[in-house]
């Protein structure tokens, strides 16, 4: 595991859209940072959020429960999960987890905004 500082950014892309670039390790303590970039988003008008997970370095199985936490969030909002910029390994894991039946995953941001 490494010791990065992890940093999320709310970055509006269109009118109903927001990606949020993901820096660092997604673990339980990412919590504040992930809930309140997706509130930016959110308040922003965001119907679509692009979790881009390019900068992210490590993510252990308390991250995934933040992802599904968000996805509950998400779904009860009538919002869409995407994902793009996932490594071949957690790209994996989403797949065993199911969570990519639920949040599309794309290979990069363009894709991943084409489809919004």
């Amino acid at each position: 595991m490494t010791s990065a500082t992890l940093s999320i950014t709310a970055r509006p892309v269109r009118t109903n859209a927001s990606v949020l670039d993901i820096r660092g390790d997604i673990t339980a303590s990412a919590e504040p940072a992930l809930m309140g970039a997706y509130a930016d988003a959110v308040a922003r008008g965001a119907q679509t959020i692009v979790l881009n997970f390019a900068g992210m370095e490590y993510m252990n199985s308390s991250g995934i429960g933040l992802l599904v936490t968000l996805l509950i969030r998400a779904n009860r909002a009538k919002q869409r999960l995407l994902a793009c910029g996932l490594s071949a390994h957690y790209r994996q894991i989403l797949d065993l987890t199911r969570l990519s039946d639920a949040i599309a995953i794309y290979d990069d941001e363009a894709d991943a905004l084409r489809a919004v």
